[in-house]
């Protein structure tokens, strides 16, 4: 009985996601849920599930790693935490679903993703060229503005744990993209985000959303022409095999957000919690450290396939870019206004504490 109670809260998120259509509703998903996780918790340790969509040797997978180290070492054993990366249990598309049903207990989804959840200002960190350096970017999300953004997460019954980043992202296709003419008529795969959206429409090219697990396929089959990445989902998710040319636009940021659900967190005593936000601290600290490196790794490594060019911009090519993508810019401040976006960068610009 007590192997049984030590695996419920694995199995029944596994059974309901095969079967959930067959229960007579929600509530009674979650009830199961709630008695099965507690049962396991009482029995033994309390386990926390860690879901991720990239490879397990990018930035957020290998900060999530640090996180489990951290939490296992500091609990001595009270608590358990499973990481799944690649999209193993969710995808791009469920994982907020299975957080709310309590299948999953920590995510890290893009900062994309919010806006479309009815979070609009996280799409702010969508804005093609709004910062030059990773340092402006940790500014931001470290300090009262991150702080404001996290606090917003409630509205979801969302805790938020802290941001963390890939590093910029830079655009790739089967040829260069040195200029706004370059872009016209491609087909492009982004994230589901409107001011990713409007960005590549200014440029000239089609949008098209697709989840992250499918855009290799859709690059190898010509469904799309090109994307836009950081240099270590590019290595890592193989994409550069399928890409001939990567452009070092860096353009835009590629952040996240570490979330779990109240409902979580609230189940959790306080010293749990104190230690779980500690650890996560210091894990995307690290997370943030290294993502700079990583990319740096994943760009000597795709120079040493031989299987794509790389091409920098040169500082006028980087100007007329940023002119073509102003009337995203425009659009965003006719819904949003103009505070967020001053207080984002009057932060950028502070000197660091």
């Amino acid at each position: 009985m007590r192997a049984i109670l030590l695996h419920a809260g694995q199995f029944v998120p596994s059974l309901l996601k095969q079967h959930a259509t067959r229960w007579v509703g929600v509530g009674l998903i979650l009830l199961i849920m709630h008695c099965a996780t507690a049962w396991a918790q009482n029995a033994s340790s309390w386990v926390i599930r860690f879901s991720h969509v990239v490879a397990q040797d990018t930035p957020k997978g290998l900060a999530a790693e640090r996180f489990k180290a951290l939490v296992e070492q500091r609990s001595q054993g009270q608590m358990r935490v499973e990481v799944y990366p690649n999209g193993m249990l969710y995808g791009d598309h469920d994982e907020i679903q299975a957080l709310a049903l309590g299948a999953v207990d920590i995510l890290a989804p893009s900062l994309s993703k919010f806006s479309r959840l009815g979070l609009t200002d996280f799409d702010v960190f969508d804005l093609p060229f709004l910062f030059d350096h990773a340092s402006d970017v940790s500014k931001v999300t470290q300090g009262p503005v991150g702080q404001e953004l996290l606090q917003k997460l409630q509205r979801q019954q969302w805790v938020g744990l802290g941001f963390m980043g890939n590093g910029f992202k830079h655009m790739s296709a089967n040829k260069p993209l040195l200029e706004p003419s370059d872009y016209v008529g491609l087909k492009m795969r982004v994230q589901t985000s409107r001011v990713i959206a409007q960005q590549m429409r200014s440029l000239g090219a089609t949008p098209v959303a697709l989840s992250f697990s499918e855009t290799h396929k859709a690059l190898a089959k010509g469904i799309v022409q090109g994307t836009e990445n950081p240099l270590s989902n590019f290595w890592t998710q193989r994409m550069h095999e399928v890409q001939s040319h990567i452009t070092l636009t860096a353009h835009g940021y590629l952040g996240y957000a570490v979330i779990t659900h109240q409902r979580f967190w609230n189940s959790l005593p306080k010293n749990m919690q104190d230690l779980i936000a500690q650890a996560m601290k210091e894990a995307l600290e690290f997370g943030n450290l290294i993502a700079e490196e990583q990319n740096e790794k994943a760009l000597k490594a795709i120079q040493a396939s031989g299987k794509t060019q790389i091409h920098p911009l040169s500082a006028e090519q980087r100007q007329r870019l940023k002119a073509a993508v102003k009337p995203v810019y425009d659009q965003w401040t006719r819904q949003h206004g103009q505070r967020l976006l001053d207080a984002i960068r009057a932060s950028a610009r502070s000197r660091k504490n």
